[in-house]
């Protein structure tokens, strides 16, 4: 069967792509704003994401276009400006271009681009590490060049930061690099590290899609980033991963109530990645899914970036048999529910889980069964 990418690549552009690149979203597992905070993470690459294709065009022209969106984007290598509206889509792709050259690496010269997803948007499953990773790879192949993996993860990084505007860490952007099927990606983000961690038999994850959506550049993603700067700051320290949970008691009276709780919430997350760790070892998913809810309520609570929306779905999921834990997954603000469960957890209680939310809010979550998959790659769409 065709790749859906290639067809529709060669509708709009009149010719077949030279390169075609997936890669997949990500689950959150546990480490809600440590990344940013130089501290650690595990998160799970899934089984939907952004495929990419690629051919060389006339140099100094960059065409993007979507199958979401009827148009094509022509930027000029000359002035690659930030898009906006409708069209902000392409910041991503075209970060990714810029911050190949940033990076001494090459660039195509010009360029015909097609995305495609599965990938809901503004569900916290980082479909802009996705497509910032698909086009990574696929500009790097369409250039004849290499670079290693760790690499192509942070510039994929540094394209966000710098050029879409979001300050994230890298969680999204190495999970969805280094993922495995079967496995979590456990990050050491102040390297980064990154290392597999393999999932325990008969670990099953639903995500909730709430559509309420996050607009993470102006919003309140920032405000909390700068926020954990500034409690670091107050404290003596680079970064909150620095401080260890009594020394962060010890400088309490330093900080404001807001800044204390945000530090709170950043140092014991960091502490409950570690922890999950050595349950995943031991086999201990309901060690896990206590640990998970915990992080939902510090979220909920401290770092005061859930919503009502999210704090239903994980009131009403932690109510169910089968429901190891549940959180909010991604940057918070609206978004996604995560929840561990095991193989009886039906397509049944999800309704019903959907059935309690549509009751409060008037309209049903999107119900998304999830599995682990492998890693962003690259091939030649000739096969």
């Amino acid at each position: 069967m065709p790749n859906p990418v290639v067809s529709q690549f060669t509708a709009r552009y009149g010719r077949p792509p030279e390169i075609v690149a997936r890669a997949p979203g990500r689950i959150e597992f546990i480490g809600n704003h440590t990344d940013y905070n130089g501290g650690t993470v595990l998160g799970a690459a899934i089984d939907r994401g952004v495929s990419v294709a690629v051919g060389r065009s006339a140099p100094g022209t960059l065409r993007f276009a979507s199958t979401s969106q009827p148009d094509i984007e022509t930027v000029a290598t000359a002035d690659p400006a930030r898009r906006t509206g409708a069209r902000q889509w392409v910041n991503y792709p075209l970060g990714v271009w810029l911050s190949l050259g940033w990076s001494g690496l090459a660039q195509p010269a010009g360029l015909d681009y097609l995305a495609d997803s599965d990938l809901p948007v503004g569900a916290g499953l980082s479909s802009s590490a996705a497509i910032e990773l698909a086009s990574a790879l696929a500009l790097l192949a369409l250039a004849g060049a290499e670079a290693p993996r760790g690499e192509v993860v942070k510039l994929a990084c540094r394209a966000e930061n710098e050029f879409v505007g979001v300050p994230c860490g890298i969680l999204d952007q190495g999970v969805s690099g280094f993922g495995k099927r079967d496995h979590l990606v456990f990050i050491d983000c102040r390297g980064p590290r990154f290392e597999l961690v393999p999932l325990p038999p008969d670990t099953h994850f639903w995500v909730f899609n709430t559509h309420v959506k996050h607009a993470l550049v102006d919003g309140l993603y920032a405000a909390r980033h700068r926020e954990c700067q500034e409690a670091a700051a107050s404290l003596g320290v680079a970064l909150l991963a620095d401080l260890t949970p009594a020394q962060l008691d010890a400088g309490r009276t330093r900080l404001a109530e807001t800044a204390y709780r945000r530090a709170r919430h950043v140092v014991d997350e960091i502490d409950r990645v570690e922890r999950t760790r050595a349950a995943l070892g031991r086999g201990d998913l309901a060690a896990v899914g206590g640990l998970l809810t915990a992080s939902h309520r510090s979220s909920q609570f401290l770092f005061e970036n859930s919503t009502p929306e999210l704090d239903l779905l994980v009131d009403t999921l932690t109510a169910m048999p089968h429901v190891h834990g549940a959180r909010l997954t991604g940057g918070g603000f609206g978004g996604a529910v995560m929840a561990l469960t095991d193989r009886a957890f039906s397509p049944a209680q999800a309704a019903g889980v959907a059935g309690a939310f549509a009751r409060r809010f008037g309209s049903k979550p999107e119900v998304l069964p999830c599995a682990t998959g492998d890693g962003a790659r690259a091939w030649s769409a000739a096969g």
